[in-house]
């Protein structure tokens, strides 16, 4: 799956617990398409490799297990092939005759019949074990619940208990040894099938509609955690980006403070409020405190507090922003946000009143 380099987080290698040169091979696979960007930060794969949070190192080192497993059947084979070849090669001296047949032998076929199914168990309860260990963990006093909602071809974010409500970027707590804060998420769909994958925090978890589905994570480290809708749900699945904002407590206190304040405009972007409350803007879009109080699209709130657009397709500039208005498919082809055909001025307006959404 491709992820934009500027969509990648920062990632610090001593952190991984894959090897070192294992490291340098994926660094320079997956972030390849960094380099032709030289503005670029340094940037990391985003892979199970690199566990931030316990269902990811769990699923990791699963993971590790069913390579071990895999690459013995794989050198005990090349190396039982590689023998047949060399000790049953064509000779100089071969008579052309053929060799002496052996029909059947009981120790070998109850060999490879054996040894693949207990081979098939050990991965299955192996396998069993982890997802069993992951789904059992119960909410905690003092975890974090977010109800997540997938539509076409965005994220919307609830906290139920904090009394937010926000788009495309989750903002979670570090859960720290001494202070264990995990985040809950209750999985939705507004539409058709979706997939929550963030590979450092956690495993798929699909959204399927009518059926709610559940999962945790507790990220170690503070940071931005990139994912992916994992499961076709339309033209622009590929661009239905996640982003988690991993964050001292003290610092997504002060982030669900300010997301619970009403929306602050004023006199001089006025004509462009009163331009998005008479269009078919408001149909779609929230603003807390004004009349806007659509539930289609992502509530606008505190829009500008947000890097991206468009569910990370594109960052939150003026000028992504203006253009979004303006042509949609320009940024999301076949995004399901029409263009609302603005003269300039209009246009302009708007996008002022947009940017005191903070």
């Amino acid at each position: 799956m491709k992820l934009e380099s500027d969509q990648l987080q920062m990632w610090d290698g001593k952190n991984s617990k894959i090897p070192p040169g294992v490291q340098i091979l994926l660094v320079v696979f997956c972030s390849a398409p960094a380099v032709a960007q030289t503005a670029a930060p340094p940037l990391s794969p985003t892979n199970i490799f690199a566990p931030a949070s316990t269902p990811a190192n769990s699923i990791f080192e699963l993971s590790i297990f069913v390579l071990a497993v895999t690459a013995a059947i794989f050198v005990v084979v090349f190396t039982l092939l590689a023998y047949s070849v060399v000790k049953f090669r064509k000779r100089k001296n071969d008579d052309g005759h053929e060799p002496p047949q052996v029909y059947g032998s009981n120790q070998v076929e109850v060999a490879w019949t054996v040894i693949p199914i207990l081979i098939v168990v050990a991965l299955f309860m192996a396998t069993a074990r982890v997802i069993a260990d992951i789904q059992k963990v119960s909410p905690s006093a003092n975890a974090i619940e977010v109800v997540a909602i997938g539509h076409q071809f965005w994220w919307e974010y609830r906290y139920p208990g904090l009394h937010v409500v926000t788009a495309n970027e989750l903002h979670v707590p570090v859960s720290e040894a001494q202070h264990p804060t995990p985040t809950f998420i209750k999985l939705l769909s507004a539409d058709t099938d979706h997939s929550f994958w963030v590979p450092r925090l956690a495993g798929k978890t699909d959204l399927i509609p009518n059926h709610p589905n559940n999962m945790w994570i507790d990220p170690h480290e503070a940071g931005v955690y990139l994912g992916q809708c994992a499961q076709y749900c339309g033209t622009q699945h590929a661009k239905m980006l996640l982003r988690v904002y991993v964050e001292p407590r003290d610092e997504f206190d002060r982030w669900i403070q300010l997301q619970r304040q009403p929306a602050s405009t004023t006199d001089v972007v006025s004509e462009g409020q009163r331009v998005f409350q008479t269009t078919a803007c408001i149909n779609c879009h929230a603003v807390a405190g004004t009349v806007a109080n659509g539930r289609f699209g992502p509530d606008l709130t505190h829009l500008m507090s947000r890097e991206t657009i468009a569910a990370g397709a594109a960052l939150n500039t003026p000028e992504n922003l203006r253009l979004w208005l303006q042509k949609p498919d320009a940024i999301k082809p076949g995004s399901l946000m029409p263009a609302m055909e603005l003269t300039d001025h209009e246009l302009d307006a708007v996008t002022a009143y947009l940017e005191t959404l903070r």
